[in-house]
């Protein structure tokens, strides 16, 4: 069976109140976009979704921030949070 091959890019990522340092941000929008394409491909997404369409907002879940949470860290937890809410 052939692997789905989906690629997720996102325009804007607004990081309000993250402790990460000038110019991560780029780091973070990359780790998301990364982490939500695989949980995509491994775990697929709810029917409403699945035929295409948009949806105006996602209700997120939480994510542990530290200190000095690493850019890739946080974006694999706000995927993580997304796609949970895509699927509920």
């Amino acid at each position: 069976m052939k692997r789905a091959r989906i690629n997720v890019s996102i325009e804007r990522l607004v990081l309000d109140g993250l402790p990460i340092e000038p110019g991560q941000g780029n780091a973070v929008r990359k780790a998301v976009e990364a982490e939500l394409s695989r949980l995509l491909v491994d775990g697929g997404i709810g029917h409403e979704l699945a035929s295409g369409g948009a949806v105006p907002s996602v209700p997120g879940g939480s994510i542990e921030i530290g200190e000095k949470s690493h850019p890739r860290n946080l974006g694999r937890q706000i995927a993580g949070a997304v796609y949970g809410g895509l699927n509920r």
